[in-house]
């Protein structure tokens, strides 16, 4: 479980790092009115980088346990833990509803 939050750190902190070069990539990449062979360069560059520096490689974990699935993206924890947390006034707002 530790594991796999130390490996979420990682891939997040090589996609920041990448950000700039991968941006400016891409923003060759897809400007028409560069030549042809400069976009291509720009595409094969864009290519060989590390795949984890990607966005879409990062995964929404919870910051208590680490659970992959039923994140709330505003707390970044599972369900589970927001209820727990919710239920002991440890999240500041969030209280139980009743109507």
């Amino acid at each position: 479980m530790r594991s796999r939050i130390l490996r979420d750190i990682k891939a997040r902190q090589l996609v920041a790092d990448n950000e700039l070069t991968r941006q400016a990539y891409r923003f060759i990449t897809r400007n028409e009115t560069l030549p042809a062979r400069v976009r291509h360069q720009a595409q094969l560059a864009l290519n060989s980088m590390p795949k984890q520096s990607s966005p879409t490689f990062v995964h929404n974990r919870c910051v208590a346990t680490g659970h992959g699935q039923g994140i709330l993206r505003e707390f970044k924890l599972c369900r589970y833990q927001f209820r727990l947390k919710a239920l002991n006034g440890e999240l500041p707002g969030v209280k139980k509803a009743s109507w």
